[in-house]
């Protein structure tokens, strides 16, 4: 039913086991774990064209339409509900799950080794200049101190600089207080010098391409890092590379 679960079961469980992806499969977050998508059906996300498939378990985010989940429940059907995961912590319990779930464990393991594998990288090549770093948007979004994008940030000792903006989940900050915020860089979903779209355009305003040059942009995909799941150790290892790169 939802982005996130959709990039957990096809890491983890085989084709055969996947009755159908959620409608959001294939839009511009979509994961190099999704090659091979479109072999499978997608859903409307109303509870009517699941409950025809008669799935034996629905995966769903606890941000779902709650009306269509309570829905299916009532009609019996088994719903596992994942939360949007904060730290590494949790991108490896919720691996751990959906391989239990889909009856292979062994998978999960093989997946969590994997991430602890690129942790352990990236502490290895920690900043020594304790950077301040603020993640970046369109429109101005800002990844909080308290979400995952920090937590991956921590590892290679980087510093979100949210905090200063009083931004702990996520929220849109103003150009003016980004500025005043002074970061030594920012982190952007991409390194385009044309703006796609007014959100786009924000990250090309002239007072962000004078402080922040390429030199001065970290940049970390989107699909890498907008759900938990075992796509975490490639942006790790981005991240390592890309801070690898700003500081030579």
């Amino acid at each position: 039913m939802n982005l996130c679960t959709d990039q957990l079961l096809i890491s983890l469980a085989g084709p055969e086991q996947i009755l159908g992806l959620s409608r959001y499969e294939g839009g511009r977050f979509k994961s190099f774990a999704i090659e091979g998508a479109e072999q499978f059906r997608v859903l409307s996300g109303g509870a009517e064209d699941i409950l025809q498939l008669h799935p034996d378990i629905v995966v769903a985010s606890l941000y779902d339409k709650r009306s269509t989940r309570e829905l299916l429940k009532e009609k019996g059907v088994r719903l596992a509900e994942f939360a949007v995961p904060r730290n590494l912590d949790e991108v490896k319990a919720q691996i751990r799950e959906m391989g239990d779930l889909v009856g292979h464990p062994d998978r999960a393991k093989a997946e969590i080794a994997r991430l602890d594998d690129a942790i352990a990288r990236a502490r290895a090549t920690v900043s020594q200049h304790h950077y301040k770093v603020l993640p970046l948007s369109q429109r101005g979004w800002v990844s909080g101190s308290d979400s995952l994008l920090s937590s991956l940030l921590a590892e290679t000792g980087l510093f979100n600089a949210a905090g200063d903006l009083g931004i702990a989940s996520g929220g849109y900050a103003s150009l003016e207080a980004i500025v005043s915020v002074r970061p030594d860089f920012i982190v952007v979903e991409d390194a385009s010098e044309r703006a796609e779209d007014d959100g786009h355009a924000f990250l090309l305003h002239p007072a962000l391409e004078r402080l922040y040059p390429p030199s001065r942009r970290i940049v970390i995909p989107d699909r890498l890092t907008v759900c938990g799941g075992v796509m975490i150790a490639d942006a790790l290892d981005r991240l390592v590379s890309e801070l690898k790169r700003v500081e030579q």
